[in-house]
């Protein structure tokens, strides 16, 4: 049976903008997604408009998103690109499924191309201690300091470290406990939970919050309750902390861009290294499934299968 044709001005296209908004709107209010991802489930929810799909949403079929998946990877995008689309794509029909808007979820017949099994990028030990001992200066010095400290102390996404204030209060999304050395964050899903913050990422907030007081003497209207702030006063942003860390870790000779996450892989993998307890880890990562932690496993083999290579003096035969 031929597609039902969808006119650019048909009613299906009105309706299919007013239901991704819907979505859209959901994921940011009860997952809390960030800012960047509802940009990138915007954009991956988008192919579902004519003219690459044409025929009226609710009509779409297995073959439909085959076809266009197809079209994708013509274009060279990436399985992984791939895998995040037809991700999207069931969590939006599973949306308009439990809405009763449509009869069956098409996305869910299609099989998630495979990808490449890649290790996330971690800091070396001595990489990790030459970076936060790395000598800074100017205004922001100590801020700085204290966000990677944090970073890698207790393994927040970027997204939580920004979200955390001084103190509780009511209104406080995620929140440091200075006298119990922990955070209190609500990461992804809205779930909360407790991570431990060692003592040199306290003292190093101790410091920063001693200049914060300074910060906001000069701006009124300042963030009373953000934990990092701007040089104007209000809660930092992610790009600042991104490009401040990029800074960082170009100035200490780090071999390859440092991003905030990485310091989460660094806490993930020293962690799992040193004690071994994988669910402790999990629940410290604050992962949904501990099939997500278990790649730390892996990227410890591959530390100890380099430490192999260097030094074992039939290494080098082997891998001959």
């Amino acid at each position: 049976m031929p597609d039902s044709e969808c006119a650019p001005n048909h009613d299906c296209q009105v309706d299919l903008e007013v239901d991704l908004e819907r979505y859209v709107r959901r994921l940011a209010s009860e997952r809390r997604y960030s800012t960047h991802s509802l940009k990138a489930y915007r954009q991956d929810l988008a192919l579902l408009r004519p003219p690459l799909i044409q025929t009226p949403w609710t009509n779409v079929e297995a073959r439909h998103l085959r076809r266009l998946l197809a079209q994708l990877a013509s274009q060279g995008l990436s399985p992984r690109s791939l895998a995040r689309k037809l991700s999207a794509w069931r969590g939006f029909f599973d949306f308009l499924l439990a809405e009763k808007t449509m009869a069956h979820n098409p996305a869910r017949q299609i099989k998630a191309p495979k990808m490449p099994s890649r290790l996330p990028k971690a800091l070396a030990a001595d990489d990790s201690q030459r970076l936060l001992d790395f000598p800074q200066h100017g205004p922001s010095a100590a801020r700085d300091l204290a966000m990677m400290e944090l970073f890698y102390s207790s393994g927040l996404r970027l997204s939580e470290l920004i979200q955390l204030d001084c103190a509780y209060h009511p209104q406080a999304t995620g929140w440091l406990d200075a006298a119990q050395a922990q955070v209190q964050v609500l990461g992804k899903g809205s779930k909360r939970r407790t991570i431990p913050v060692g003592a040199k990422a306290l003292s190093a907030i101790d410091a920063w919050l001693k200049l914060r007081k300074q910060w906001l003497q000069k701006h009124p209207d300042a963030d009373q309750h953000a934990l990092f702030i701007g040089t104007r006063g209000k809660r930092i942003s992610a790009r600042t902390i991104q490009q401040r860390l990029a800074s960082l870790g170009l100035a200490s000779g780090l071999p390859s861009r440092l991003h905030p996450h990485v310091f989460r892989h660094s806490f993930a993998s020293d962690l799992l290294q040193s004690s071994g307890d994988l669910r402790a880890v999990q629940e410290m990562l604050g992962h949904a499934s501990i099939a997500s932690t278990q790649i730390y496993t892996a990227l410890d083999f591959q530390r100890l299968a380099a430490v192999y290579d260097q030094a074992h003096p039939r290494a080098a035969r082997r891998r001959a």
